[in-house]
């Protein structure tokens, strides 16, 4: 019974492949549109996963163990003024939050906007001000020069860590600036150390274009201002990050005397809790795209019903013949459901082995981050498959229904 089985499978497989073969062109074109569909989702997906993996890698370039504090919102007239709105940060926050349990540094920040200049250029930039421990925070190394110390922001030192975009821009790509003086707003800073490069943040700013200064500089020779625009915590590690976040929020509600039910005055985030809002919108996008994408599958399916309703229509005599010889009807279908299987199957290969090159030549002519998982390889020839089993039983059971008699005396 099992070789009578095996022998009828290879007999359909044999005599779908001739069914094909002898209209090569009409089962290539039906064919292409499976290819272009599973090609595209493919693509569509690689793009949404290769923009996750980016924002991934670009907030593990901020550092590991982080946590964020910034300024939270306000209510003025009824109107909400939204985050960064209120002034309660400060310094003495701070140092507060430095003394909990589990913190191993902790950097106050405040950020402005200004004017650079040196003998050989001027550059409008970021000027961040912020503690001496950022560098180690952020797993920040120098390419040449030193940071600024805890003596430096006390004193609050005119001293300047150049980012490399500043660095080119003020000095020249082929100047060490260590040593030298450059004006920020009209106050002459002393260049101590040039950043390594970093490339864009996961915001999608480039973290290279800015100028590190202590943050007492900031406050006091630019702004004007007493409190704070951000603090930058670092954890002891990893396992840590949740409870470091929840003793930092207690901690700033006390300080700021917030009652029980009130909102905070302060927002704390952890890189974590950014990746995961950021990888769950690429993530959306990644699938919206691949959605649309299989629109077109659904055409290749819908070619595939009508090319196969056309062979059957074509092959009525044929099937009639076959019949009256003593075929079954589930051999009649399962011939022609196989012969529209093997269509999306090939078109489904075909299919994957396009997007994998469009994914890479994206990414290589593009400069576009692509990641081709085996879950899209994977979902994208099941569809393929799942497409040619579904629109293929309609036209697969229209053969087998058709009566042998009738069928021979078909012109």
């Amino acid at each position: 019974m099992r070789t009578e089985r095996r022998i009828g499978i290879e007999t359909t497989i044999v005599t779908a492949v001739e069914a094909l073969r002898r209209n090569a062109l009409r089962s290539g074109l039906t064919a292409l549109g499976i290819i272009i569909g599973v090609g595209a989702v493919i693509v569509m997906m690689a793009i949404g996963d290769g923009a996750k993996q980016s924002i991934e890698a670009r907030i593990r370039t901020a550092g590991t163990n982080i946590v964020m504090v910034s300024p939270g919102s306000a209510t003025v007239g009824g109107a909400r003024l939204g985050q960064g709105a209120v002034t309660t940060l400060t310094p003495d926050d701070a140092e507060a939050i430095a003394a909990l349990d589990g913190v191993a540094a902790v950097s106050p920040g405040v950020n402005t906007r200004a004017q650079v200049a040196a003998p050989g250029g001027n550059w409008s930039t970021q000027v961040q001000g912020t503690g001496a421990a950022l560098s180690e925070i952020r797993a920040w190394p120098l390419e040449s020069g030193s940071f600024f110390s805890e003596a430096d922001v006390a004193r609050a030192a005119k001293f300047a860590v150049l980012g490399a975009i500043v660095r080119d821009q003020v000095f020249g790509t082929s100047v060490d600036p260590v040593g030298q003086t450059m004006r920020i707003n009209n106050q002459p800073f002393t260049v101590i150390g040039v950043l390594s490069r970093k490339g864009q943040s996961a915001m999608g700013q480039d973290q290279d274009d800015t100028v590190v200064v202590p943050f007492t500089a900031v406050q006091r020779r630019l702004t004007g201002t007493t409190h704070l625009g951000s603090v930058t915590i670092s954890a002891i590690d990893e396992s840590r990050v949740a409870a470091v976040a929840a003793a930092t929020t207690a901690l700033l509600r006390e300080r700021h005397r917030i009652a029980g039910g009130a909102p905070d005055d302060f927002t704390v985030r952890t890189l974590e809790e950014m990746a995961s809002v950021m990888t769950s919108t690429t993530t959306t996008l990644s699938y919206l795209l691949a959605s649309v994408a299989a629109v077109s599958l659904l055409v290749g399916g819908i070619g595939v019903t009508n090319i196969m309703l056309v062979s059957v229509t074509e092959r009525t005599r044929e099937i009639g013949l076959r019949m009256s010889l003593g075929a079954r009807r589930s051999d009649v279908r399962r011939q022609f459901l196989a012969e529209a299987l093997m269509l999306s199957l090939a078109g489904g290969l075909a299919g994957v082995a396009l997007g994998i090159g469009a994914a890479w030549a994206l990414s290589a002519g593009l400069s576009w981050t692509t990641a081709v998982s085996a879950r899209a390889v994977a979902l994208s020839f099941g569809c393929a498959f799942g497409i040619g089993a579904f629109f293929g039983w309609v036209p697969a059971r229209r053969a087998a229904q058709l009566n042998p008699i009738e069928a021979l005396r078909y012109e």
